[in-house]
């Protein structure tokens, strides 16, 4: 594990960012911690003012622009769709022009997809829009991981970020979702390995009981007043501010040992642990640590949970020992040099 971090008012300063989906919820959290760590921070997504994406959300990237820069940080509003690669290929060009160098990139694009939101079993559930769904969530991430690391390789480091949902093999609800949450922490298992030669580090990160902006409309209430949402569920009351899962991600980002960790899963609330930040409030939220109230819940989906957890320890010691089997016929590690000339070949 790597050591608590002495808090610096701006341990990012000087640093280029980017935060695709940084109009609401954990994108907008992450893209002010950015700027409040003192990173430039180009917040992109597809919502501005006049021209409102299909959620039919009133957030805009402008908004987030304008917080970032009344707290004294620098931000830089882009409109972009994320499932076009053109638009993408320019934001990045875009970005070396401006500043010759790209140091984080953070993706919380399509995270409150309202395509996915359903609930249901997957023989049950309405597939119609099931591409659509797949093409925002999933491959739009893909589309801006592959400009983002070539943007990153020629200076052999920088830091990608996926956000996800959930710190193990599942996700809520819709199996769109299950599927785009799930495959968001292997790509950025994958893209590690495949980075590592280059100086690259990649890690997946998930919030708690994030209180979204669509969270806390649900619930009835505000920021100010959202404890009041403790009522209707008392697991709401260990939830966190988007701004909590990104301090997470400026503290990874700052941390001079992040290549050890490449490829892992992060929580918000195991790196608070680890680097000592709080959340907006000076709180400390421990999902982890929460003993949930399981109370609301139907008979039929508290044993999915017990099966799929069950399964998913057999699935996990299953494949670690097959893991473990290939590693041992692999020749010895290649040198360094070797490694990097054939990533150059590939």
């Amino acid at each position: 594990m790597a050591k608590r971090m002495r808090q610096t008012r701006q341990p990012l300063a000087g640093r280029v960012a980017v935060v695709a989906g940084a109009t609401r919820g954990a994108g907008r959290g992450i893209a002010r911690a950015l700027g409040e760590a003192g990173a430039i921070v180009y917040c992109t997504g597809r919502s501005v003012r006049g021209n409102p994406s299909p959620y039919k959300r009133p957030e805009t990237i402008d908004e987030t622009t304008e917080m970032i820069n009344r707290a004294g940080g620098t931000a830089i509003p882009v409109r972009v769709d994320h499932t076009v690669e053109a638009e993408v290929e320019a934001l990045f060009a875009r970005v070396q022009r401006e500043h010759g160098r790209l140091d984080v990139v953070v993706d919380s694009v399509a995270g409150e997809d309202p395509i996915n939101s359903a609930y249901g079993w997957f023989w049950e559930v309405d597939l119609t829009n099931a591409a659509k769904g797949l093409e925002n969530a999933l491959v739009s991430h893909f589309i801006t991981a592959k400009h983002a690391a070539r943007g990153m390789m020629p200076a052999r480091r920088g830091l990608i970020v996926e956000v996800t949902e959930g710190d193990a093999m599942s996700a809520g609800g819709h199996p769109v979702k299950q599927a785009v949450k799930l495959g968001l922490k292997q790509m950025a298992l994958t893209m590690a390995a495949e980075l590592y030669p280059h100086g690259v580090a990649a890690v997946a990160i998930t919030p708690g009981f994030l209180r979204s902006e669509s969270m806390l409309d649900g619930f009835g209430v505000t920021e100010q007043n959202w404890r009041d949402g403790g009522k209707a569920d008392r697991n709401f009351l260990a939830s966190e501010s988007p701004l909590f899962i990104g301090r997470a991600v400026a503290a990874l980002a700052a941390d001079p040992k992040i290549m050890q960790r490449t490829g892992q899963l992060f929580s918000s609330w195991a790196l608070a642990r680890e680097y000592g930040f709080t959340d907006a409030d000076g709180t400390r939220p421990d999902w982890g640590s929460t003993k949930m109230d399981f109370s609301m819940f139907p008979p039929e989906l508290l044993s999915y949970f017990q099966i799929g957890s069950r399964l998913s320890l057999e699935w996990l010691d299953t494949v670690t020992k097959a893991t473990r089997s290939f590693m041992k016929q692999l020749p010895k590690e290649a040198r360094p040099e070797k490694k990097a000339g054939v990533a150059r070949k590939r």
